[in-house]
């Protein structure tokens, strides 16, 4: 992943909404869910749940798909993958580390 991708990436999930609906969308698995049934679970208004599908779609966070005459949105998983793989690349300053290596120094 490269950093525009990141950053795009990071940017759409640093807002409340998004977040949530992102979240909403891994608990849900590739099935994914409707709008309809993303914006009764977390009680945002179809015009706004609209935007925030646009704004986690072109960071490449979710994809919806065709099912009949409406569209199911699932989480990109490899994308997700690709950003927590970029974040972590560094990781321990190339050493292995895990649960039990202690806290991170900054």
């Amino acid at each position: 992943m490269e950093n525009k991708n990141a950053l795009a990436a990071l940017s759409a999930l640093a807002q409340e909404s998004r977040l949530a609906v992102f979240r909403l969308l891994i608990e849900a698995g590739p099935g994914g869910m409707s709008p309809g049934q993303i914006g009764e679970r977390l009680g945002i208004a179809p015009s706004s749940l609209s935007f925030h599908l646009k704004e986690l779609s072109h960071a490449g966070l979710i994809a919806p798909t065709q099912s009949g005459r409406y569209l199911i949105y699932a989480a990109h998983m490899p994308t997700m993958q690709a950003l927590i793989d970029f974040l972590t690349e560094n990781c321990c300053g190339g050493n292995p580390c895990g649960p039990d290596s202690g806290p991170m120094l900054a």
